[in-house]
């Protein structure tokens, strides 16, 4: 292996970002990606279903500030707003009466106005929803649906600080697709895991099984999972601070249930969204019918998306067809042809969906922003600012750690 400038460790957004910056920069870069493809938790496929299905991230958020919005549409993508409202709650069997749809639209402005108050030394998210009095629906999905983890184990000062997202798009060529265009023009080496990153010298030395690569800096992209997992090691280890910030930022897991339907929409619009809440916060939503395909997505988030990952797909597919029948009618068990299970929670190399600081550890962020010795830089989506826990997010976080890293660079040639 070639020693370089700088070594990029991953190539999902962020890591595509990066080399794109060194390059436009001139910096001499490689970008080394353990996983047979580039796009880490971006991936869409026709495997399942026979059209594309992104089995990792889905919405273009914050599209009048996301990059892969303006590259969609250049593109000439097919594209949906999506309002995310809830249009249908059932709880257990029953649904919702439109009283009760009143009140979850009320208490969802409740929690607005009691975050942006907040300031009690409970930062539990958990706390904060049950002082304003919210529903059941309010704290699914601020909790497992939003941040991938339950409303206990989340900051309420992390969760505040995480940006408005609307408006939000949908695409149907699919975004994992998108962003496997977007980053082709990249040169990566693929099956190519790092083991060690070396920082005990004048610059970095990266070990994989391939061999290993001199650098005068690094910029990891991979997740506080993988992290967290060791599956890279420091020599020596890492301040003890960006240690510790590795653990308060934990992964969450957002998992999608894809059935396919056929013959029948249900009574449902393409792009509903149907919550069915259960008892042990087994609460299940669904995007309903997404382009007027024959699929009903289901999602289950926080803890109980880890049982569900464990169960495995069969156990999965069974939950949401069983839940399907139970609102909609024991005939419909014959429509549901197909389904299968996301599993990012077993994916070696991410650990799950994203990150989500736990309570009292929102400075974990910014910590773990932090360089070390100049040598080693992190970037993705669990260092986005705002836009954090989004391809945006990671992306930008990409682009703007690397063109610290070209600054740098220039000044250590320069230092005039």
């Amino acid at each position: 292996m070639t020693d370089v400038d700088v070594v990029i460790v991953g190539a999902g957004c962020a890591g595509l970002a990066a080399a794109k910056r060194l390059r436009a920069a001139g910096v001499n870069f490689v970008v080394l990606e353990a996983m047979a493809r580039i796009g880490g938790r971006a991936l869409t496929t026709t495997e399942d279903f026979g059209v594309p299905f992104d089995i990792g991230c889905a919405w273009i958020h914050a599209a009048d500030r996301n990059p892969f919005f303006a590259e969609a549409e250049m593109a000439g993508w097919t594209l949906h707003h999506h309002d995310m409202g809830l249009d249908h709650l059932w709880f257990g069997k029953r649904p919702a009466t439109a009283d009760e749809m009143q009140r979850v639209k009320a208490a969802d402005a409740a929690l607005n106005a009691c975050l942006e108050s907040h300031d009690g030394p409970d930062d539990r998210l958990s706390s904060l929803i049950a002082d304003c009095h919210c529903l059941r629906a309010n704290s699914t999905f601020a909790g497992p649906m939003d941040f991938g983890a339950d409303d206990d184990e989340i900051s309420v000062e992390d969760f505040r600080s995480a940006a408005d997202l609307d408006p939000n798009y949908f695409t149907k060529e699919g975004f994992g697709a998108l962003i496997h265009r977007w980053g082709a023009d990249v040169p990566v080496q693929l099956l190519t895991p790092v083991r060690r990153i070396r920082w005990d010298g004048p610059g970095v030395e990266v070990e994989t099984a391939r061999g290993s690569i001199r650098a005068r800096a690094v910029i990891v992209t991979v997740s506080t999972g993988v992290l967290a997992f060791e599956e890279i090691a420091f020599t020596p280890d890492l301040p003890q601070g960006h240690q510790e910030a590795i653990f308060d930022l934990p992964m969450g897991l957002l998992t999608k249930i894809p059935v396919k339907i056929q013959g029948t929409r249900l009574g449902l619009l393409p792009f509903d969204d149907l919550l069915i809440e259960r008892h042990a916060r087994h609460d299940l939503y669904f995007l309903a019918f997404p382009f007027d395909l024959d699929l009903m997505v289901g999602f289950v988030g926080g803890d109980f998306a880890w049982e569900m990952e464990a169960a495995g797909p069969a156990a999965a597919v069974d939950f949401v067809t069983d839940r399907l029948v139970d609102v909609f009618g024991s005939d419909l068990r014959r429509s549901v042809t197909h389904g299968t299970m996301t599993n990012w929670g077993a994916e070696r190399y991410v650990r799950g969906a994203y990150a989500a600081a736990r309570p009292g550890k929102a400075h974990a962020r910014e910590v773990l922003g932090e360089p070390i010795g100049e040598r080693i830089w992190f970037a993705g989506e669990a260092l986005a600012a705002g836009l954090k826990q989004t391809a945006a997010g990671a992306r930008l976080s990409g682009d703007a750690v690397a063109g610290k890293v070209a600054l740098w660079l220039a000044h250590k040639k320069d230092p005039a």
